[in-house]
């Protein structure tokens, strides 16, 4: 984000502190359609006509991706994370994605959105999108709004002077770092729910569920639905097929597991073997018996149908 005095200066001396010491004149970036200051009804002023996102990288060996904010930005001298207006009709996930190549560099092939978490005024709403780094990179400044970019071990953030926003939200995001949901769909049970006469064609009813399920994992599902914390999460989504349906084409975004005997047993099986919070969705009542003893959450059709 940026102030008043950023539209008065045309460049800034930038010094890069994890590479060898260079300094570069970068030119402000020209502004999008959401570049501008909101004011709420109690005059407090945000920047950001649509909203604002920010991209919290994290990398297993390499720690946080941090931005220094230049002196002469909101909350200057600061650290916090690469971000700032969404465009008009921009997803936050896009947005964050966006600010955080054009300041940072960082490569979106090399990141991988795990969840978002909104401070949302009514008025205006901020969203931190958390990703994994899926492959090392070095950060590169893009522009002026930065003095260093630095990846810092997560131990070691709260060491720094944060941006205020950054630093209210920091503890619940560290803790949510490491949780990877599962998400595992009892195909049978799911496309029978709903009499839309899937009986005449199972393999395509269990198609149309798959495409719809590979844009909600792309989307996102609400946090409410895995019963975690935050706003939106992109869990790991499974798809449990038998009999006719294990017809159904193979997809790169939701696995497509094909149950070797009953279906049942393959969903007990993958709550059984895998890591990281589990729910299933199904309206069998011995499933969930089995599943739940297992530590799973259980939700019914009709709450993921919903979504779709």
């Amino acid at each position: 984000m940026t102030d008043a005095r950023s539209r008065a200066t045309a460049c800034h001396a930038v010094t890069v502190t994890d590479t060898p010491k260079q300094t570069m004149h970068l030119a402000r970036r020209p502004h999008g359609s959401g570049d501008a200051w909101v004011e709420g009804p109690d005059g407090r002023r945000y920047w950001g006509m649509f909203g604002a996102a920010g991209l919290l990288v994290a990398h297993p060996v390499a720690g946080i991706l941090l931005q220094h904010r230049a002196e002469w930005s909101h909350f200057g001298g600061t650290w916090g994370l690469p971000g700032g207006a969404r465009h008009e009709g921009e997803s936050a996930a896009d947005g964050a994605l966006r600010e955080a190549n054009e300041e940072a560099g960082v490569p979106a092939a090399a990141v991988e959105p795990r969840f978002e978490s909104v401070m949302d005024l009514g008025w205006w709403s901020y969203t931190t999108v958390v990703a994994a780094a899926t492959e090392a990179f070095t950060p590169v400044i893009g522009d002026a709004e930065s003095l260093e970019l630095r990846w810092v071990p997560a131990a070691a953030v709260d060491h720094l002077p944060l941006h205020p926003g950054f630093a209210a939200r920091w503890p619940s995001l560290r803790a949510a770092l490491d949780i990877r949901p599962r998400l595992i769909v009892d195909a049978a049970n799911v496309v029978g729910a709903r009499p839309d006469g899937w009986w005449r064609d199972r393999v395509g009813a269990t198609n149309r569920l798959l495409e719809r399920l590979r844009i909600l994992a792309t989307t996102g599902v609400p946090a409410a639905l895995l019963g975690l914390a935050h706003d939106r999460w992109r869990p790991v989504v499974a798809l449990v097929v038998e009999g006719q349906a294990k017809a159904v084409a193979d997809d790169g975004v939701v696995r497509v597991v094909r149950a070797p005997a009953d279906g049942d047993g393959a969903i007990v099986e993958l709550v059984h073997a895998g890591d990281g919070p589990a729910t299933v969705v199904t309206a069998d009542r011995d499933l969930a018996r089995r599943v739940g003893g297992l530590g799973a959450r259980v939700v019914p059709p009709s709450r993921l149908l919903a979504l779709l």
